[in-house]
């Protein structure tokens, strides 16, 4: 009878706690890292780490991860629900969402997490979409703005853009959880907001356009950090990172490409070869500058100045 995937890793970790390749206290890979390690689901990957858990074999640690559990196997959580806290289950869910991607969070899953009755938790977080809005509401504070902004509203913008992606980074699910139509009255996000808004003042924009240009800039950087998670959502559930995908599909690629219908695409392509590296960091810094060169662009046929600021 063949063994089930999950099954084969939880069997796999138990036989390196039982040799003493793993160590009471010794991290584990994250759920992304098995999926991709054993070519699995992330959804795989995620079970057998509760099954771990629910064994006492390991225990979540948080701001560290899942560990290897010390002593004898546990039958409960370390710490009860009487201790529990909104803080304790947001940085539970951000860890969750961190290391088995957005679609794995819920209640249930966080519950577990913790080792504790999913009903504890709803005292504290009466829904999903309510977890979901601390969640960004604490992600956002780990990056603050200085209390000094740099001279020049093109250094602010640029400053404020680069906090956010490093946030988006951190945290590849806020992307999908920010909405653009629709945004929650969070401080720290709002924050951002803030220091745009100071920084444009500067430019002397119409209060429409202001606002229009915040909202693009905000979209800019969430519009790349949105494929983050894609990008990992698809390497965990493929086994192959970027690289090895366009190398298997290569040939199938080429064929379209080449086939005489796209002359300008194929002449570029011939000129990428050996190959193209899609970087998201050099990717967002010559977004950002080329979008702020438009803007200085605009700005300079407003007022007839061609001097940058």
């Amino acid at each position: 009878m063949a063994i089930a995937p999950y099954q084969r890793i939880v069997d796999d970790v138990r036989r390196q706690v039982r040799t003493g390749a793993l160590q009471p206290g010794d991290r584990l890979p994250s759920t992304r890292e098995l999926a991709r390690q054993w070519k699995v689901a992330l959804a795989t990957a995620a079970h057998a780490l509760r099954t771990l858990a629910q064994e006492g074999v390991v225990k979540a640690v948080p701001r560290v991860g899942t560990v290897v559990a010390g002593g004898a196997p546990r039958t409960g959580a370390t710490r009860g629900s009487a201790d529990l806290t909104r803080e304790r289950i947001v940085r539970a869910a951000i860890a969750v969402a961190d290391d088995e991607g957005l679609p794995a969070l819920s209640i249930r899953g966080v519950a577990a997490k913790l080792g504790l009755p999913v009903m504890s938790l709803y005292r504290h977080v009466a829904s999903k979409d309510v977890l979901l809005f601390m969640m960004a509401e604490v992600a956002f504070a780990e990056e603050p703005l200085p209390a000094k902004p740099p001279p020049g509203w093109r250094a602010q913008l640029e400053l404020a853009a680069r906090l956010e992606w490093r946030v988006f980074k951190r945290h590849p699910w806020l992307a999908r959880v920010v909405n653009l139509t629709r945004p929650q009255p969070q401080e720290n996000a709002l924050a951002f907001a803030n220091w745009v808004m100071r920084a444009l003042e500067e430019t002397r924009l119409p209060a429409q356009e202001a606002m229009r240009i915040h909202v693009l800039l905000h979209a800019f950087v969430q519009g790349i950090a949105v494929n983050l998670e894609s990008e990992a959502d698809a390497v965990a559930q493929s086994g192959m990172n970027d690289e090895e995908f366009m190398r298997r599909n290569l040939d199938n690629f080429l064929r379209v490409a080449t086939s005489g219908r796209f002359p300008h695409f194929e002449r570029v392509l011939v000129g990428l070869r050996p190959g193209f590296d899609l970087d998201f960091d050099e990717l967002f810094e010559l977004g950002l500058r080329v979008w702020l060169d438009g803007l200085e662009a605009r700005l300079a046929r407003r007022t007839g100045s061609t001097k940058p600021r």
